[in-house]
């Protein structure tokens, strides 16, 4: 990915927030018939170093064909990307006075280098769905709460819960390399930052908004 220093993130921690906050990552994969991309919810583990580092664990159906196209040992990639949004050269103060700016796009994404495994025992299918629903179902109960409580696995009954990962593939992937960026106008003055977090707030991307107008403060 070709990031300019202005938009580079080195903070892994902070790569790794957007990862957690947008965990529905596009796995980019080689195989036989060439590139091919799937959308996977995510789990972020991180482990202590001897334990394996930090990782991504996720599953997939028995019948899509990424199954078979995956190998233990294949190098991937995932993507995940938070808000964005076009920025209009109107919203830039200076643009009265040069009259030469041109539009441009915002967005926040971080992509995930590693090398992939397949499982497909019941012990890390059931902790990949535990984890999964637990973060989600945790998220939705504090928005909308629901008198049952959240829901998880224990919730079905055991024998077609055992039938139902029967038919999942569990995936793993070590994080080996990470790679950030936040291009939220770092390179244009702050009177052009601000002005143009403010209109993109009001088009309808507060979060990116917010983002563009923290980032001077945080770099």
């Amino acid at each position: 990915m070709y990031i300019p220093s202005d938009f580079q993130v080195t903070d892994q921690e902070e790569a790794l927030a957007l990862v957690r906050a947008h965990p529905l990552g596009m796995l980019v994969h080689v195989h036989a018939g060439g590139l091919d991309a799937n959308h996977i919810p995510w789990e972020l583990e991180t482990l202590e170093p001897d334990a394996g580092g930090t990782r991504l664990i996720g599953h997939v159906a028995q019948a899509n064909p990424l199954v078979q196209q995956l190998r233990d040992g294949d190098e991937v990639l995932v993507v995940f990307r938070a808000e964005h949004a076009y920025v209009s050269p109107n919203w830039y103060p200076s643009k009265k006075a040069t009259h030469l700016l041109v539009p441009t796009w915002n967005y926040r994404v971080v992509h995930v280098h590693g090398h992939v495994r397949l499982h497909t025992d019941q012990r890390f299918l059931l902790r990949v769905l535990g984890k999964l629903t637990r973060t989600h179902e945790n998220r939705i109960q504090a928005r909308l709460p629901d008198p049952d409580g959240p829901w998880g696995p224990k919730n079905m009954p055991h024998d077609a819960l055992m039938e139902r990962l029967q038919h999942l593939v569990g995936l793993e992937i070590a994080v080996e390399r990470l790679e950030a960026k936040f291009k939220l106008s770092q390179n244009r003055s702050d009177a052009d930052r601000l002005a143009a977090a403010r209109h993109v707030s009001a088009a309808g991307e507060p979060m990116l908004g917010a983002a563009m107008e923290r980032c001077k403060q945080e770099g």
